[in-house]
């Protein structure tokens, strides 16, 4: 008898603070959007950057390879 006096209040306390949790992150948002993050995968992250164009320098070491 004497567990379920001890036993009773720290179920009570538990349930209590996932309680509030769940209060929490209802409000905070963290339920607002369950789709994008399942497809947020397929997207792209960045533009595909374009090659970059040879140097079109004339000095003297670029004659040299060059030729």
């Amino acid at each position: 008898m004497e567990t379920i006096f001890v036993l009773l209040p720290l179920a009570l306390l538990i349930a209590a603070i996932a309680v509030g949790l769940f209060i929490w992150a209802a409000r905070t948002g963290q339920f607002d959007d369950l789709d994008t993050p399942a497809v947020r995968i397929l997207f792209d992250d960045e533009e595909p950057r374009p090659a970059p164009r040879p140097s079109t320098a004339t000095d003297d070491s670029t004659r040299r390879v060059l030729r």
